[in-house]
């Protein structure tokens, strides 16, 4: 609290000024000759904080993240720019006016209401925590947007909200929580609240049971730039026990048909790898419906088609070699195509990349993606290369 309270002022503004684009070798000695000057909390207050923002760029963009503060867990947890932005557009064009945004953090999420035009409440226990949401609120010219209140949200009267948003800590003091109901505030809580609202969307785990999710919920995975960030559970939209995946930028949005699992067939001349939402939602079937192809494999979401089909949902290959998994055999036919770059990709495969890659020693102008995975239960190597 104090760090942040020397930040705020007029003096600690102008300091985090200075010291913005300091690279860690240059610590010391932009220290040592600060403190001739400043006091030597202040200093480090703001070199700390220069950090954070420098770690904060990729989550928020440069200019958001050279006025924000920022605490370690707060970088670490908030929500990516985009895929908050997201949420908030989805919250609006259901006719969202008013946000209770439960469990605030640094304030990321209620950022993103903000500027679709939403009235947030901001609610976290933490009082730095808190304080931070409030100073980013003020920072970014959204104070009359954002009412930050530190409290226990499970004390929190939201009735006149038209939606109350949850994100439940998902950290311990042991690293990552996988059980939902040792979440902070428990999942049982959080889907209690959003039924009582009248609309609510939960953020949790990507990883989370399907079997666990509530039959009023929609349910949703979204990722961005192919990495999956996160899975949000949807209430008063209309379209409980539904399922779809996201893909950012964009959005492109994949719906759940309900279809059963594809068969297995033989190895086609394509393979598809399915974005990783679509893997978590179970919508492998649906791609692999669009793509005219089946699996290699009843137990892996690799998907094979004699044609190539461009497809938002999945990355395509062609594939040019199939070989029984054989280090040797798999050395030569690298050596032969003279292929130096070589990607590693596997599903089903105990083998790790960099061990693989360490045993082959690709050498070579040329590039391939090898996969290592099972096709009808036996150890398999497909090589290839990315359709263009």
């Amino acid at each position: 609290m104090n760090d942040l309270a020397l930040l705020l002022t007029p003096e600690g503004r102008a300091l985090l000024d200075q010291v913005r684009d300091t690279a860690p070798a240059e610590e010391l000695a932009v220290a040592t000759r600060l403190r001739r000057d400043h006091p030597a909390e202040l200093v480090s207050a703001a070199l700390g904080q220069a950090r954070l923002r420098q770690r904060a760029v990729a989550k928020f963009g440069a200019e958001d993240a050279g006025r924000m503060f920022f605490t370690p867990n707060g970088v670490e947890q908030s929500t990516r720019a985009g895929v908050a932005a997201y949420r908030a557009r989805r919250l609006r064009e259901l006719g969202v006016t008013s946000v209770a945004d439960l469990c605030c953090g640094i304030g990321g999420d209620a950022i993103a209401l903000a500027r679709a035009g939403i009235r947030v409440l901001a609610v976290d226990r933490d009082p730095l925590t808190a304080a931070t949401a409030r100073a980013n609120a003020e920072a970014l010219g959204l104070a009359g947007l954002i009412e930050v209140r530190e409290a226990d949200v499970t004390e929190v009267d939201t009735t006149g909200y038209d939606a109350v948003f949850v994100d439940p800590a998902r950290r311990g003091g042991r690293g990552r929580v996988f059980d939902p109901e040792a979440y902070s505030p428990p999942l049982s809580w959080a889907v209690e609240t959003a039924l009582g609202a009248p609309r609510a969307a939960l953020k949790i785990a990507p990883g989370i049971p399907h079997e666990v999710i509530p039959d009023a919920a929609e349910a949703e995975w979204i990722s961005d730039g192919g990495d999956v960030k996160e899975a949000v559970l949807w209430f008063g939209t209309g379209a409980p026990g539904a399922v779809r995946a996201t893909l950012l930028p964009g959005p492109r949005t994949l719906l759940g048909r309900g279809l059963p699992d594809p068969a297995v067939r033989p190895v086609g001349r394509y393979l598809y790898e399915p974005d990783g939402a679509v893997i978590r939602a179970h919508l492998v079937a649906e791609v692999a419906e669009e793509l005219g192809g089946g699996l290699l494999d009843p137990t892996i979401a690799y998907i094979t088609a004699d044609a190539p089909r461009p497809t938002p949902y999945a990355s395509g290959y062609e594939i040019t070699d199939r070989l029984p998994f054989n280090v040797k055999k798999l050395k030569a036919l690298l050596r032969e195509r003279e292929v130096g770059t070589l990607t590693v990709k596997k599903r089903g495969s105990a083998v790790e990349p960099e061990e693989l890659r360490r045993k082959v020693r690709p050498q070579g102008p040329n590039a391939a993606t090898v996969f290592l995975t099972r096709v009808a239960g036996a150890p398999t190597m497909l090589i290839g290369h990315p359709l263009g």
